[in-house]
């Protein structure tokens, strides 16, 4: 077997942890949450182990040698865009992209400035407005104008590099949720789920030198190419449709993180 063929691409190789649990999506409360939202049914966390040490500048090589590993392709979970049914990948990925996500986040007082600037009352209600549409978003409520709208007047409290952080992505996937969603009338919920998934996902340390708290993971944006276009997350693109890798350096375990968009599960 030639270099670079199956199972020896970068020397990585990587196992399946089905025993791995991810309590943020399982909970009774937020599984009630992702209903409502449209999500329930389209999102799902799967963990995999890897065993060599990991680079961040070989993540390219890292992530086409996920893809290409015997014990990813019967395992990672897709949607499929015909039938809407879980299914795995059944195709050879010619090309990956993966692009950085930064996450540095510790607190979620980075929302903070949502209350500041008029978009959520003190009470955590979220302030309505007129609607009108952001392609293919509704937009009934100061939060999802703050979120999606760029020329609006409170776009800027988020900077360009605030709005890249893991965290913020959370919370804005869940805030824009699925085709069916029915929006939350106040934060809480939304904040909630975004730190409990967050927590969940990302690993922590304590610095030995500084005893500060400090973020391990590394996380990127994932889509993958088979020889007739995109094939994952879905060959559809769209803003809500996403996979995140998530990886632990010291662990040597990947998260990841998928959600197709479409109609959640209603029952």
């Amino acid at each position: 077997m030639a270099t670079g063929e199956l199972g020896d691409v970068g020397g990585y190789y990587f196992r399946f942890l089905p025993q791995k649990t991810f309590q943020s999506l399982n909970s009774k409360e937020i599984t009630s949450r992702l209903r409502q939202w449209s999500m329930l049914g389209r999102i799902k966390a799967q963990a995999f182990g890897f065993d060599q040490t990991f680079q961040a500048y070989r993540k390219d090589d890292f992530v086409m040698a996920f893809f290409k590993d015997p014990n990813v392709i019967p395992n990672l979970k897709l949607l499929s865009d015909s039938s809407g049914e879980w299914i795995t990948l059944g195709t050879e990925v010619k090309k990956i992209e993966a692009t950085n996500v930064p996450c540095t986040q510790l607190s979620m007082s980075f929302f903070h400035r949502l209350y500041d600037e008029d978009i959520v009352r003190d009470s955590g209600h979220i302030v309505k407005c007129l609607d009108s549409f952001c392609d293919p978003f509704l937009i009934s409520d100061e939060l999802r104008r703050v979120l999606l709208v760029e020329d609006s007047e409170k776009y800027e409290i988020f900077s360009q590099p605030d709005r890249e952080e893991f965290l913020f992505c959370l919370f804005k996937h869940l805030c824009l949720g699925g085709a069916l969603c029915q929006y939350e009338d106040v934060i809480s919920p939304y904040l909630e789920t975004a730190k409990l998934i967050y927590k969940d996902l990302v690993s922590v340390r304590k610095n030995p030198q500084t005893k500060k708290i400090q973020i391990t993971s590394s996380v990127f944006k994932v889509s993958a190419y088979d020889s007739a276009g995109m094939c994952y997350p879905s060959s559809k693109n769209h803003e809500q449709t996403f996979s995140y890798f998530i990886v632990d350096p010291i662990r040597r375990h990947l998260h990841v993180l998928y959600h197709c968009y479409g109609v959640g599960d209603m029952s």
